[in-house]
């Protein structure tokens, strides 16, 4: 969990070019393209980048990999109709599934993306897609229309407790999830024709479509959520995963007698002992339990809550609609925890139970108030703790005015269960990571299960991981990926 600040929209005042539509030599699209010409899209990406990294957890410390995915992306940039664009491509330190794109050829690809591509081709598919959105000057209208990628601005919900199941999954790509059906679609087309051109299969493309539209699925029963996979799908806003799949492999021609590239050895080499789930900058889930090494502390959520993490904050989503969200904030001048609660993060909020706590030592304070929710009136307890360097660790629990007698004691006791970590624990804390191995004859997907640390869904998330379909077994000779610790 990255320390968490009050966050303003990213600034971006953008001049207005009059101009004539004119044609766009990718897409045959008329457009406004006068509104803004290449080197004020190159300027927009390059002052919005490091804001990127900031709200996805930052570049993936892997120099290798970076390099790998780079080769990649200029293979695929030097087939689009404009070659001459610079090409920027970040592998981002996130474990959700994401990739996106800004103007100026700004393209992007989560780790957590990459765990679950299982060739080269499948990459590229994805690459592509972003490419497109470039070439096509999606993002380059998104913009010149006014609409700004406002990635901080989602955490204005958290004090109110808005969305924050959805927060945990999704974090700030929710507002960059703005594209039209059409504009998806388009891209994909062009992804699909620029990895063609640079020789990978295109029908490649469709299975890692396939394999999001599963992970999906897998994501929302993780979350306790069956059948919403459409809140957990990548980039929300956009088509089923199943529908573009299909319309993938229509369009995915090719030629008789054409060999074309899969290169999945390849890719599972670059991608072994690549970082799954969790990263150490932002804490681990195990369980329950909550433990951040960097921060030192840990904390353990009531039975029946799932807890999600995010770059932004640990949300612990519980039974009748109650949440734990946890995060960490600057004191802004308060003396106390009671202060903080009352002049910053409450403040001008009616409270009740004002109390000062110890916890774990620690100088605390709690107090409870009401808040809106989506379906009406909610309880909320506020808890703060004293942290380091003039911080404050925070707890906001909220449930339905009818199960809050019920539930907050249970709210107080977990948090009393907030502790530093020992120096033992900290030494034992280490990340999940992807090994990839060979599979051999007769073995089958529960031998690779067994040995697995995650234990909650493990064998959907290992058919998941290698796109292999229930009910059936991996191939001999084929790579697959298990997690490990360590």
């Amino acid at each position: 969990m990255a320390r968490l600040a009050h966050k303003m929209l990213l600034p971006l005042v953008l001049p207005l070019f009059l101009a004539a539509c004119s044609t766009n030599p990718v897409t045959g699209d008329r457009q406004m393209t006068g509104l803004m010409p290449p080197e004020k899209e190159a300027a927009i990406g390059a002052q919005q980048h490091p804001e990127m990294l900031k709200e996805f957890g930052g570049r993936y410390g892997d120099a290798k990999l970076q390099a790998y995915v780079d080769r990649l992306g200029q293979q695929l940039a030097a087939k689009t109709e404009i070659p001459g664009t610079r090409y920027t491509f970040t592998v981002l330190d996130s474990p959700i599934v994401n990739a996106f794109a800004l103007p100026g050829g700004y393209v992007y690809v989560s780790r957590g993306l990459m765990a679950l591509a299982n060739s080269e081709a499948e990459l590229a598919g994805v690459v592509g897609h972003e490419i497109g959105h470039v070439t096509a000057r999606h993002s380059a209208d998104r913009y010149g229309r006014g609409v700004l990628a406002q990635g901080g601005a989602v955490l204005a919900g958290i004090f109110l407790g808005q969305g924050a199941g959805q927060l945990a999954q999704q974090g700030a790509q929710a507002a960059l999830a703005s594209f039209s059906r059409g504009q998806e679609l388009q891209a994909d087309n062009l992804g699909i024709r620029y990895m063609t051109a640079a020789g990978y299969d295109p029908r490649e493309m469709a299975g890692f479509l396939s394999s999001m539209g599963r992970h999906a699925q897998l994501e929302a029963l993780l979350a306790g959520q069956p059948g919403k996979a459409d809140q957990f799908s990548y980039l929300q806003t956009h088509p089923p995963t199943g529908d573009r799949a299909e319309r993938a492999t229509a369009a995915a021609s090719l030629t008789p007698g054409a060999t074309y590239l899969v290169r999945q050895d390849e890719y599972m080499q670059a991608i072994d002992g690549m970082i799954y789930g969790d990263s150490p900058d932002h804490g681990f889930v195990r369980g329950r339990v909550f433990a951040h090494t960097g921060l030192g502390i840990r904390f353990e959520v009531p039975q029946g809550f799932r807890l999600l993490n995010s770059d932004q904050a640990v949300i612990g989503v519980g039974p009748d609609g109650s949440q734990i969200v946890f995060s960490e904030a600057q004191a802004q001048g308060a003396y106390s925890a009671g202060d903080y609660i009352t002049n910053v993060w409450a403040k001008g909020a009616p409270l009740g139970d004002l109390r000062t706590l110890s916890i774990d030592g620690l100088p605390a304070a709690t107090a409870v108030t009401r808040l809106s929710g989506q379906n009406g009136p909610v309880h909320a307890r506020l808890i703060a703790i004293a942290g380091n360097a003039g911080r404050y660790y925070r707890f906001l629990l909220t449930a339905p005015l009818e199960q809050a007698s019920r539930l907050d004691g249970a709210f107080l006791s977990s948090t009393q269960g907030f502790r530093r970590l020992t120096a033992t624990e900290k030494a034992g804390l280490k990340p999940y990571r992807l090994k990839v191995v060979q599979v051999k004859p007769g073995q089958k997907v529960a031998d690779f299960v067994a040995g697995m640390p995650l234990k909650d869904y493990a064998e959907e998330r290992f058919r998941v991981l290698n796109n292999i379909p229930p009910g059936t077994e991996p191939r001999p000779g084929v790579w697959v990926k298990t997690i490990i610790e360590g």
